[in-house]
């Protein structure tokens, strides 16, 4: 991937992990409400939101390397 591919992936992995922030937090609201949350559902949501933030991390280290002084 060029550059420009790995800034476009990367602002729509940002979008993802934001929006997955979102639903999380709607699922463990909607939870309190009803009584109960379904725990399985968010622990795939978080689990679906780390590995998104560590392809994040990959790419930014990708975009930004190392620069030793």
């Amino acid at each position: 991937m060029n550059e420009q591919e790995l800034r476009k992936r990367l602002e729509a992995l940002k979008s993802e992990h934001r929006d997955l922030d979102t639903a999380i937090a709607a699922l463990v609201e909607t939870g309190r409400e009803k009584g109960y949350t379904d725990q399985l559902q968010i622990a795939r949501l978080k689990k679906r939101k780390l590995r998104i933030r560590d392809q994040i991390a990959a790419i930014e280290d990708t975009l930004l390397p190392d620069i030793i002084a």
